[in-house]
Parts: C-alpha cells; structure tokens; sequence
C-alpha cells in the first residue's frame, strides 16, 4: 500500500493544481498592471454621454438599464439607453477606444481565452445549423467570409456543409492569426472590418456575422463594408441578440445577452430589415426559433450566484488573493445552487420548445441578397 504526503496532489487532481497554480501565476502578473490602469478610476474610460439615438437620431430618449461587470467583475458603471422612436438599445455612455480595451483585455484571450475556446469549440452543431440556414439561397458558394470569426470554430464546421467553399475569416483579436495556422481559415484577416473592406471588394459570395455587430462602435458602417465586400447578388446572414425578447424584461440585470460593457449596440429586428433595405438588400429570410440558445435561466441563476459567492482572484480586484475558506465558501454556495442550476437547465429546454412563438428568443436571425448598389 503506496501513501501520500499530506498536500501532495493525487493523480487525477494533478492537471487541476497545475491550471490554478499557473493562473495564479499569471493573474500576479499582470496584477501591477491592471491596477495602475484603475489608478485615476474609470471615468476616463468613458465617452461624454450622448443626447441622441446613434441609430434614428431621435432624442427622445430613457434608460432601460443600469449594471455592473457580471462576468468579470471589472469596476464600472454601465447604462443601456432605448429610444422610444425606434427600439434602438445602446450603451450611453459609450466605452472610448482606452474603455475598449481595457474591459475586453483578457475577456476573449488571455485569462479568458481558454475558458471561452472550450465554449465555442463545443457548439458544432449550432455553427452547423448556422450555416444550412444558407443552403436554400446558396447550394455551393465559392467564397464566404466570417466576420467577428475569432478563433475560427464556425468555420471549421460550416466547411462540412460546404466543402467547397473557401472560407476566410476576420477579427480584431490574434484568434483569427491562430485560426488561419490551423487550418480553419484559408485567410485570417486581422483588422477593422470597415478599414478592410475596400481591398475585399466584391470578392464574396456569402458573408457572416454571428453576434458581432452588438460589439460594433458603429453597426451602420459595418453594414455598408458588407455591401461592398459581397458580389452583386450575395448573401448577408446576421445573427445578433434580440432587445425585443420578453426575457430582457423579465430577467433585468441577469439577461445574459445584455453583455456588459461588450455590447455596445443592440438592434431590434425591424431597424435592421429596414436599413438592409436602405443599402439595396432583399430579406430572404427571418428566423426567431433557430437561433434561439436555451440558457437564459441557467445563465440568470449563475451570474446572480456569482455575484453573492466571495470572488476568485483576478488582477483587476483589489486586495489579496481569496485564501483557502474563501474558495471553500464559494464553492459551498455553488454546491447548495445546484438543484437550482439543474432546474434552471430543464426549464430552459423546455420552454426552448417555444420560445419563437412566445417571444422568448434571445436572439434573431436574417438573411439578405445584395440586389444592387443603390
């Protein structure tokens, strides 16, 4: 009979000791840096706040939400404005370029990077689904950029429904870099999409942007490089959260789809089918059902546990690393949320059933032909 020291790592818990030593390694590191970054606040991360709707121009104006970091719990205030005129929900103030950065370092790479690729990489059959919504308009595109592509994961399985079809993706982040040494892109561009798309002009048969242009400063102008970017005749498939979901309302803070600070911009259905329209699109296809990810519940339960469980250590909080009875109690509080979660998990299937019908889908999908330039 073999024994233990008293501390020593047994075999199976060996992998798990080294990911939170190395974490801890890495949140100590960049700990100098994030707090010299919070040293003068957070104001300065902040755009003056706006008077007007950047989507109508209408003043006419309220607040539809005030929040805080729920995922990482960065220090900040944020407010989600609407405008009565069109439906219109935006983060007012706006994120500077500093803010940007600041609240998306180490969100989608970094600390997060690993935790985020293991979500995406398990969603083969939604990026799968995502790209037979195509198949109707399109039987074998020659070219089709993903926008907003990060890692490259739809990709990667779109080319099962396609495999023909050469697949470029773009993003702001080094994923996209990474993607294309993979092999899941043919092309990775890394950039503005909106500083690109002249030097793409009419070079694609389908384009994508899968819940990339709530991140977007400006979704007009995204729009408008996708017009020039696709052939006469090419397809522009969008999918994005809906402001217009009756769990928005009901769930408040916790909708998971509010994203805050990422989503700067949230449009409802009908304001995009109309400036389609402005920019010479046809709407070929409008989906609430498919698109919809079962997790509002779930998600709500989690982010209102997280935010009573004492803090895992991250190099933007203040203070010391949690000790040993503060990992206990956090993990305790999960525990006991279990049941709760699990319920949460069924009544999420459940109601996914029919969610388009009730007005219950997170999110909304559509698909237009580039007809003409107008």
């Amino acid at each position: 009979m073999t024994t233990t020291a008293p501390g020593t790592p047994t075999p199976s818990s060996a992998p798990a000791a080294r990911k939170a030593a190395l974490r801890a390694r890495a949140v100590a590191a960049l700990r100098p840096g994030y707090q010299a970054d919070l040293a003068d606040g957070t104001e300065r991360f902040f755009e003056p706040r706006r008077a007007d709707c950047p989507w109508c121009g209408s003043t006419l104006l309220r607040v539809r939400l005030r929040t805080s970091d729920l995922l990482q719990h960065k220090p900040g205030r944020f407010v989600l404005d609407e405008c009565r005129a069109c439906g219109h929900v935006f983060q007012n103030p706006r994120l500077t370029g500093a803010g940007l950065e600041f609240y998306y370092r180490d969100f989608y790479d970094g600390l997060g990077e690993q935790r985020l690729g293991t979500v995406f990489g398990t969603r083969a059959a939604v990026y799968r689904g995502r790209a037979r919504s195509v198949t109707p308009f399109a039987a074998a595109p020659d070219r089709w950029l993903d926008v907003g592509t990060g890692h490259g994961h739809f990709c990667e399985r779109a080319r099962e429904v396609f495999p023909e079809t050469v697949f470029d993706g773009l993003d702001l982040s080094e994923g996209v870099e990474l993607a294309e040494q993979n092999g899941r892109l043919a092309r990775g561009f890394r950039g503005s999409f909106p500083e690109l798309a002249p030097a793409m002009a009419g070079r694609y048969d389908v384009l994508s942007m899968f819940h990339y242009l709530e991140h977007s400063t400006d979704p007009a102008r995204e729009l408008a490089a996708a017009r020039e970017a696709l052939r006469p005749g090419g397809l522009l498939l969008i999918e994005v959260p809906d402001p217009r979901c009756r769990y928005a309302r009901l769930l408040g803070r916790w909708w998971l789809p509010w994203l805050q600070p990422q989503h700067l911009n949230l449009v409802p259905a009908a304001n995009l089918r109309r400036r389609l329209g402005e920019l010479g699109f046809t709407v070929l296809l409008e989906q609430h059902h498919e698109p919809h990810d079962p997790v509002d519940l779930l998600a709500a339960c989690w982010l209102l546990l997280d935010a009573v469980a004492p803090r895992e250590d991250a190099p933007w909080l203040p203070g010391r690393p949690p000790g040993r009875l503060r990992r206990l109690l956090r993990g305790t509080l999960f525990l006991a949320g279990a049941p709760v979660l699990l319920l949460a998990t069924a009544l999420d299937r459940l109601i996914a059933r029919f969610a388009g019908r009730a007005g219950l889908s997170n999110a909304y999908r559509l698909l237009a032909r580039y007809e003409a330039r107008p």
